[in-house]
């Protein structure tokens, strides 16, 4: 592995484009969600509404992921992200607009429409994701995957503490309307870096198949492949009943008895962990002997869990979510590492559509998971569930995949 932490940012296209995706566009979507979110609950009063938000986008990226996927691996894919990006774009225009004019129209149609804006954006997010993921892995040789995937993933990262953020902190002195003019300039700029790309001359294959039978090729490939199958299966597993996030709230006001504040600090730990984790990753990579640390690494986030539902100072439950983060950060990393050197690039985009739909799973329905169990089982119980659930299956994995423990280079392509 190479010994230059800065290995990867020294390739000028990867460099711009985690400037453009993973950081602008990260930070400018969840600006962009947090603000309108904060709007639509002072309008209606009515927590469904937030609810909502999230499914809008959710359900049309899960219908056309696959088939994202699969154009992927046929068209350019810089066109593909352009053409994308360009839609987001207009669709801040319009929520940027609506809300502007949101007082002159019903609550229903508001929302209406608010909600069928962010749908198209749904949409084209599910041809941005794997097209894009697709491009970045064909911009950095091979020795680099594992220092990328660091660098890749703390641009993510600081997006996502970034996003929140600075709505909050725009939201009082510039207003909605200012707040979604400021995610309509970051978007625009995105879209500029994004052009400025220079993807390698890749020869993608003429495909002459069905496109139905192009997806259940990426299909095949993911489900064949022992290493890339268990660590997005792992991961889903981990964030869907594991993950806490979803439930914070009520942490900070009924176990910690603490107000928003505290929340706050509970909000960002987890992305503070992952995100100083993910700069020394840059430096030691975990891909020695991968399998074996993403096995540690789930059990880390598990055990952290497992410590925070039963914990009931601020310092120590901030600690744990810290841990979380941190752990969590290691299996991104690896994950990221196999999705990008072990699938061929004719098959990229359909494997990288298949993964974004385990994460959107994982992170919408976890969600949701997290909300109904704990209003069936109790707050600290349905950590407590979740932990162990996680724990099993890490346990059962461990006896399962003996053989691959010492596994240090993926394979080459699917096994069978």
């Amino acid at each position: 592995m190479p010994s230059d932490a800065f290995a990867a940012l020294r390739q000028r296209d990867f460099t711009l484009i985690i400037i453009a995706g993973a950081l602008l566009l990260t930070t400018a979507v969840l600006m962009q969600e947090v603000a309108i979110g904060y709007a639509l609950y002072q309008r209606t009063r009515d927590p469904l509404a937030l609810g909502l938000i999230g499914l809008a986008e959710a359900v049309p990226y899960l219908a056309v992921a696959l088939y994202g996927g699969a154009i992927a691996d046929r068209m350019s894919r810089k066109r593909i992200v352009l053409v994308a990006v360009a839609v987001m774009l207009c669709g801040s225009v319009t929520l940027d607009l609506l809300m502007r004019q949101s007082e002159t129209v019903s609550t229903p149609v508001l929302l209406v429409s608010v909600y069928s804006t962010i749908a198209l954006v749904g949409f084209a997010r599910g041809f941005f994701g794997p097209a894009q993921s697709a491009l970045r892995a064909s911009l950095i040789p091979r020795e680099l995957y594992a220092n990328a995937s660091a660098w890749s993933s703390a641009a993510w990262q600081l997006g996502m503490v970034l996003g929140p953020l600075l709505a909050g902190f725009l939201y009082a002195p510039i207003g909605l309307s200012g707040t979604l003019t400021t995610v309509v300039v970051m978007m625009a700029c995105a879209l500029v870096l994004f052009a400025f790309v220079r993807p390698p001359p890749l020869a993608l294959p003429p495909s002459t198949e069905p496109i139905l039978a192009a997806i259940r090729e990426g299909l095949r490939f993911v489900f064949g492949n022992r290493l890339l199958l268990y660590s997005i299966s792992l991961d889903l597993v981990a964030v869907l009943f594991g993950g806490v996030v979803a439930i914070l709230p009520a942490f900070a006001e009924d176990v910690l008895h603490a107000g928003p504040t505290a929340l706050g600090w509970l909000r960002a730990s987890p992305s503070v962990g992952a995100v100083v984790t993910l700069l020394l990753l840059a430096r030691w990579s975990p891909i020695g002997h991968l399998w074996r640390n993403l096995l540690l690494a789930i059990t880390g986030f598990g055990v952290s869990t497992l410590v925070f539902a039963y914990s009931q100072n601020l310092v120590l439950s901030c600690f744990m979510l810290l841990l979380t983060g941190a752990f969590d950060s290691v299996s991104v990393v690896i994950r990221q590492y196999l999705l990008n050197s072990v699938p061929p690039d004719h098959l990229r985009g359909r494997v990288l559509a298949v993964n974004g739909l385990f994460v959107t799973c994982s992170n919408e329905i976890g969600a949701f998971e997290s909300g109904a169990a704990a209003r069936v089982l109790g707050l600290r119980t349905s950590v407590v569930a979740g932990a162990a659930v996680t724990l099993g299956v890490v346990t059962w994995l461990f006896h399962a995949t003996r053989d691959l423990i010492g596994h240090r280079e993926p394979p080459p392509k699917a096994a069978g």
